[in-house]
């Protein structure tokens, strides 16, 4: 298949090596993996924040980036950023754009997959020949379980890993506190929902946290490492891209 890979703006600036990580798995699974290089910020943090009409530039950006009919799909490593895709382009479009805007979001947005999706449902693969000698637990991130409904395609792909010691999170399907901008109006309330899901984590032993996307990893990570529990994050694409090789060279 010819994917087209959406870093997202997150990814591009704070945490490329979730980017790279996806590059680099569906590339040893045979596919080619293409990154126009025009992409922008997806408009989730516009929308979500009540500045629907300025998102539009950016939804439009998305459309004719990702809009090659070459493109057998379109993957991000982001829960979040393809739920914006899916679900917040069609409205922003559909109220501030025009018709060819709206038949343009409809065909790009039926492509765009996170992930575990396009791993698991597109390409029938849950054993991607994956190898992580670590204790790791996952968190399923609000919008990857809410949204997008992935279910347990993450979960599934984690247990083909060889080697992983994946023990479960208590209380997964809590939020971690972060929600973007939530986290900055309610400080107070997001410092105690995090510093739920950060015992959590802790009382599993795990060497590593994994989710789905990066700005969760961020807002636990960060509590986490003010704390110094010792516990590292790292992204569902970067242990799947893990090999005996990858992870040697890193150790």
């Amino acid at each position: 298949m010819r994917i087209a890979l959406f870093a997202t703006c997150l990814g591009d600036t704070m945490f490329p090596e979730a980017a790279k990580a996806t590059a680099l798995l569906l590339t040893r699974l045979g596919h080619e993996v293409v990154f126009p290089p025009g992409q922008t910020c997806c408009g989730q943090m516009h929308v979500n924040t009540g500045y629907q009409p300025d998102a539009l530039p950016l939804v439009a950006n998305y459309a004719d980036e990702f809009g090659d009919s070459s493109f057998d799909a379109i993957v991000a490593p982001s829960g979040s950023c393809v739920g914006s895709v899916r679900h917040q382009h069609e409205i922003v479009a559909s109220r501030y754009g025009t018709p060819a805007l709206c038949d343009r979001v409809e065909t790009v947005k039926a492509k765009t997959y996170e992930l575990s999706e396009l791993l698991v449902d597109v390409l029938g693969v849950t054993d991607v020949g994956a190898w992580y000698p670590h204790r790791v637990t996952y968190h399923p991130t609000c919008h990857s379980l809410r949204m997008l409904r992935v279910g347990d395609k993450p979960l599934r792909l984690l247990r083909a890993v060889r080697d992983i010691d994946l023990v479960e999170l208590p209380e997964a399907d809590s939020c971690c506190g972060f929600g973007g901008t939530f986290a900055i109006k309610n400080a107070e309330t997001s410092t105690a929902m995090l510093a739920d899901k950060i015992r959590n984590v802790v009382d599993t032993g795990a060497e590593s946290l994994c989710a789905s996307d990066s700005s969760c990893l961020m807002h636990i990570g960060g509590g986490m490492s003010r704390l110094q529990t010792g516990t590292r994050t790292v992204h569902l694409a970067e242990i799947l891209a893990s090999t005996e090789s990858t992870v040697g060279a890193r150790s």
